[in-house]
């Protein structure tokens, strides 16, 4: 596995380009596809192309707040701290990789921001404490295990697919209604899939431990930007520091120990208007204003009946509550923002190809063909494999399930299958591919200062297993 691992670490370092680069190369493949293979001529694709730019700006907006309260959730002062003692746990290299890795996944199972940030802080957390106390451990490799809750999320509480069915009102609602998550996530089938993740996939990142002559150990520059995007540094740069910036600086530390419970005598000294923003008075108002709503909500409609938008004002309400503070709050917001400007950027031109591929009748063609060779049982695993392909152009879950939803449900519907296994086929495809898809490892490579190559080749091998558990679950156990 040790081979392996390297072997997939090399040729993605030497071959899978950065974010960008990525997407504007899908858009030219998916382009020459659809030119080849549908009768759209180039002029009607740069229009279908340009008809998808700006399609999915509500749902971009979730998303963006789902990465932003995740972030900001991630990195309040008790889950810093938490991280932090967590870090301090591994005795020994393997113990690292299984930390991180199984942490990564707890929470993207939980929800995929919170995954994807606290799982990119953890890797930068055990690789410091790590390399403190004389361990040494790969951290490629470690970044890895930091984003296997991407390879998982799908199939958990924020999966979009299965939430977005079970929202009234929903797009196919009157081709499948709304389906509770008793027909999606709690299916055996993905239970059996997540247990076999959370345990796999650690394992398989302990397994691809390098030599100790030829571990990667986390560089002091890095160390230094990590502290910076969590907070613990002043993130100014090496070279002394000006007066403004001091003076910014000092705003920071005083927002960073208000909003952790320090003292408030700072906050005195600021101008009247600027006052509400270190007190905890307009918070407590908020928070609770926000579980008068939440509380019953939960109790009333539990896991089962949440969607993306309670999941968002859920998670923005625990940070709100765990700053204490607005000031505190907005910078972790800002910060959370930051680390989406790529994803933020890059996302029109996804879904750009999105708008190829539906406009042109090209993801029909694709899912027509599958459809053309299965049968009732062997169905689900290719619709899943058809996702895992549209992935790669098409990355964003709630994105994918809008153009790829309509086609695999009614072949679904045509075969005499559940709707929900259609759900779930596509909800599995579309999270396992993001081990070779950089979209997601944006904020990830931002936080730990990696190029995609160097993460991706190890999250491969992650994949590829997870490619096998799902097809047997999908197959066989339902």
């Amino acid at each position: 596995m040790r081979r392996i691992g390297n072997a997939l670490a090399a040729f993605s370092t030497r071959w899978i380009p950065d974010a960008f680069v990525f997407a504007i190369a899908l858009t030219v493949l998916v382009y020459l596809l659809a030119l080849g293979l549908t009768d759209h001529g180039p002029l009607t694709l740069v229009d279908d192309w340009y008809a998808g730019f700006w399609g999915l700006l509500e749902f971009a907006m979730q998303m963006s707040l789902v990465l932003v309260t995740g972030y900001a959730l991630a990195s309040s002062p008790p889950a810093k701290r938490g991280i932090a003692a967590l870090a301090r746990l591994p005795r020994g290299p393997r113990s690292a990789y299984v930390l991180t890795a199984a942490g990564a996944a707890v929470l993207g199972m939980i929800h995929w921001g919170l995954g994807l940030i606290a799982g990119a802080l953890l890797a930068v957390e055990v690789a410091r404490s790590c390399r403190a106390r004389g361990i040494k451990v790969h951290f490629p490799l470690l970044a890895a295990g930091g984003y296997v809750g991407l390879m998982v999320w799908h199939s958990g509480l924020s999966g979009s697919a299965p939430l977005l069915v079970n929202t009234e009102g929903h797009f196919l609602e009157g081709e499948i209604g709304v389906l509770p998550l008793s027909e999606t996530l709690l299916q055996p089938f993905n239970l059996v899939f997540l247990a076999a993740m959370l345990i796999g996939a650690p394992l398989l990142i302990m397994s691809m431990h390098p030599r100790a002559e030829d571990a990667e150990e986390i560089a002091e520059e890095r160390e230094t930007a990590a502290a910076a995007h969590s907070g613990n540094g002043n993130g100014a740069g090496a070279g002394p520091l000006t007066g403004a910036q001091r003076r910014r600086e000092r705003k920071k530390q005083l927002g960073r120990k208000n909003g952790s419970g320090g003292s408030s005598a700072g906050a005195r000294s600021l101008a009247p208007a600027e006052r509400l923003m270190h007190s905890r008075i307009p918070v407590l108002i908020v928070v609770a204003a926000g579980a008068v709503y939440l509380v019953p909500e939960l109790v009333r409609s539990g896991i089962v009946g949440m969607d993306l938008n309670l999941l968002n004002f859920t998670f923005l309400m625990l940070g709100l509550a765990l700053h204490g503070t607005l000031a505190s709050y907005s910078a972790a917001a800002a910060e959370g923002a930051r680390n989406a400007s790529s994803v933020i950027v890059q996302f029109p031109f996804y879904a750009g190809i999105m708008g190829i591929m539906e406009h042109s009748g090209l993801l029909a063609t694709i899912a027509e063909w599958f459809v053309s060779f299965s049968t009732p049982l062997t169905y689900p695993f290719w619709a899943m494999i058809s996702a895992c392909l549209v992935n790669l152009a098409v990355p964003s879950g709630g994105g994918q399930w809008a153009v790829q939803g309509p086609i695999v449900t009614q072949a679904a519907s045509s075969l005499g299958l559940e709707p929900g296994v259609g759900v779930m086929a596509v909800a599995m495809g579309d999270q396992l591919t993001n081990g070779i898809q950089p979209f997601w490892a944006l904020p990830l490579l931002a936080l730990t200062r990696l190029r995609a190559g160097r993460v991706l080749g190890y999250s491969a091998a992650v994949m590829l297993f997870g490619i096998v558990a799902a097809s047997l679950c999908i197959t066989f156990l339902r």
